[in-house]
């Protein structure tokens, strides 16, 4: 039997994660994952693969969502208060509407401080309507702790350290499937009360590169070993990105029924 191992949301995109006991997913995937972006001057999303200690900025939702809690290692707390509606930005987010709400100078300077380099933080700027919306394909990162075992065991076979979890950022990680990347070959199947199907699989970049606790880049694994044996004709792929066919809500410990395979 497999279950729910652990389910964790990226409030912040690029971001640490936030572990959660249970969600309702919708469409869109889990509540406020990634709600709030970085970007630069020009719009751009930052991401870690040019700025590692992007990585080390935890983003907490509170009191109802209102307000914002940013921390970091040696950079303190700051608590914002959400600005949900507002002029748009014009930002290149994927999967936002190409602009986003600005969360201000404050926000700004903190995360430009721990960064190092002129950024600002926005949020999506109608999230609701894209939860209603047809399933993204993309809503949810699935990984099973038997190819992450998998994997670790090669690496060992190169005398090189294991990589933890976090390296790939799954916001579903399922326990006992015996064998490794049993995730690839589900079509559809039940997760709590909720269903999900396959999209596409999860092909990896420089972000599994980066220690997701020190904000620093660490390779060359996984990807050195996952060239060997996870090649795709666009990369190396590890996971599955999953579309989410009906809402409900999922806990950990929920049990995982495979109801078509692909």
């Amino acid at each position: 039997m497999a279950f729910v191992h652990a389910l964790t949301s990226y409030p912040i995109k690029g971001c640490a994660g936030v572990a959660v006991e249970r969600a309702e997913v919708t469409p869109a995937g889990l509540p406020h994952d990634r709600l709030f972006a970085v970007v630069g001057p020009d719009g751009a999303m930052v991401w870690q693969g040019e700025s590692p200690r992007l990585a080390t900025i935890r983003g907490r939702l509170l009191h109802d969502n209102a307000k914002l809690a940013l921390s970091a290692p040696g950079a303190g707390e700051l608590v914002l208060d959400v600005a949900a509606d507002g002029e748009p930005r014009p930002v290149d987010v994927e999967k936002w509407p190409g602009s986003g709400i600005d969360q201000g100078a404050e926000a700004a300077e903190w995360v430009s401080g721990v960064l190092g380099r002129p950024a600002r933080l926005v949020r999506e700027p109608d999230r609701a309507s894209r939860a209603r919306s047809a399933s993204d394909p993309t809503a949810l990162l699935v990984l099973s702790l038997s190819s992450l075992d998998d994997l670790n065991a090669r690496i060992a076979e190169r005398g090189a350290d294991p990589v933890p979890m976090d390296r790939f950022r799954p916001n579903v990680v399922i326990s006992g499937w015996p064998e490794p990347h049993t995730e690839d070959r589900v079509s559809r199947m039940t997760v709590g009360g909720a269903e999900i199907g396959f999209g596409e699989l999860a092909i990896r970049c420089a972000v599994t590169l980066v220690d997701q606790s020190a904000g620093v880049r660490a390779g060359p694994e996984p990807l050195r070993t996952l060239a060997g044996y996870r090649r795709e004709p666009d990369g190396v792929s590890f996971g599955m990105k999953a579309a989410v066919l009906t809402s409900g809500g999922i806990a950990v410990g929920d049990g995982v029924t495979v109801t078509e395979w692909r």
